[in-house]
C-alpha cells in the first residue's frame, strides 16, 4: 500500500505503525533508537514503538484503539483543500471496526467523498480475544452500507495487495472518493513477542512446567464449576492454542517467505536481495546502538 504513496500524501496509523513508516522511508536508525528510549530518537525517546510522528512525512501513529480513523479523515480533509491530488492512507485491525470514532470516520469520509483509502487488517484477533465472537454481522456488508468501494484481498499476498491499493490509491487521486481494503492476514508472532500461547506450541515441556501446578490446584478446587466443565474449558484452550499456532507458524501464511518462493527462480537476485536487507538491518542496529 505504501509503495502508492509520494511526497505529500499522508499516514495514518495504529500501535504498529513500525513498518509503514520504514516503507515510508523513514530512517530506521530513528527509529530503533526512539524505542530504545533516546533523545535522538524520531520522537525525542518520549513516543516508544506505539506512538511515532513524522510531520516531515505526513505520518502519525496512536496507541488508541480506532485513532486511525479520524487522524486519517484529518489527514484527507487537510489533502483536498491544501494539496489536491494527494491522499490519506489509515492503518487499522479489524477489532477497531467495533469503534464509534472509526465508523464515524468511515461514513464522514464518505459524505464529504475524502480522498483517504481505509486499511483493515483483519487477522480474526482483537488483541486475545477471537474477533467473531465479539463482532456482529459481516465486515463486507457493514462496509457497504455506508457506500464505500470495497476491496477484499488475501493479506499475505503481497501482489495482491499492491494490485488493490494501486486501484484505490489512482481513484482517489482522480477525485473518486475514498475506499476500504479489508486485508486477510495471519498474526505470526500473537499480539506480541513472547506470546505465551505460541511459547507452549513451540516448547510444551518448558513452557508447561511452571503452570502445571497453578493448573492442578484450579482443577482440584472444591468452590466453583464443575471438574467436567473445567476440563472441558481446558481442553478448548488447548485446541484453540494449537490451532492458532498451526496457522500462524505456517510458511504458506508467511508473506515473506512467499515472496521468496516467487523470486527462487531468479536465485543471483534473490541472494543478493537478501543480503542487501540483512546488511542495512545490521548497519542500522549497529548505529542506534552506537
Amino acid at each position: 500500500v505504501v509503495d502508492h504513496l509520494g511526497d505529500g500524501d499522508a499516514l495514518a496509523l495504529d500501535h504498529r505503525g513500525t513498518a509503514p513508516l520504514l516503507a515510508r522511508g523513514i530512517d530506521p536508525v530513528a527509529l530503533l533508537r526512539e524505542c530504545l528510549g533516546r533523545e535522538d530518537g524520531i520522537c525525542a525517546g518520549r513516543g516508544g514503538h506505539m506512538h511515532l510522528f513524522s510531520p516531515a512525512h505526513l505520518a502519525a501513529s496512536s496507541g488508541i484503539v480506532g485513532a486511525s480513523g479520524p487522524a486519517g479523515v484529518g489527514f484527507a480533509l487537510a489533502a483536498e483543500h491544501l494539496r489536491p491530488g494527494h491522499i490519506a492512507v489509515s492503518f487499522f485491525g479489524e477489532g477497531s471496526m467495533n469503534q464509534g470514532m472509526l465508523l464515524e470516520s468511515l461514513n464522514l469520509a464518505t459524505a464529504w467523498k475524502l480522498p483517504l483509502i481505509s486499511v483493515c487488517k483483519d487477522n480474526r484477533w482483537a488483541i486475545t480475544t477471537p474477533s467473531p465472537s465479539v463482532t456482529a454481522g459481516n465486515m463486507a456488508d457493514r462496509v457497504k452500507g455506508f457506500g464505500l468501494p470495497f476491496f477484499e484481498i488475501d493479506g499475505v499476498d503481497i501482489g495482491a495487495v499492491w494490485e488493490a491499493a494501486k486501484k484505490a490509491v489512482e481513484r482517489a487521486r482522480n477525485g473518486g472518493g475514498p475506499a476500504f481494503l479489508l486485508a486477510h492476514c495471519v498474526h505470526r508472532e500473537g499480539h506480541f513477542l513472547g506470546y505465551q500461547p505460541f511459547r507452549m506450541t513451540k516448547h510444551p515441556v518448558k513452557e508447561m512446567a511452571p503452570l502445571a501446578v497453578p493448573i492442578a490446584k484450579s482443577l482440584l478446587r472444591r468452590q466453583g464449576a464443575s471438574p467436567t466443565v473445567r476440563l472441558g474449558a481446558l481442553g478448548d484452550l488447548m485446541k484453540r492454542i494449537r490451532a492458532e499456532a498451526k496457522e500462524a507458524l505456517s510458511p504458506a501464511n508467511d508473506p515473506v517467505a512467499r515472496a521468496r518462493r516467487l523470486l527462487e527462480a531468479d536465485p543471483t537476485r534473490l541472494a543478493n536481495l537478501e543480503a542487501t536487507v540483512r546488511n542495512q538491518v545490521l548497519a542500522a542496529v549497529r548505529a542506534a546502538l552506537a
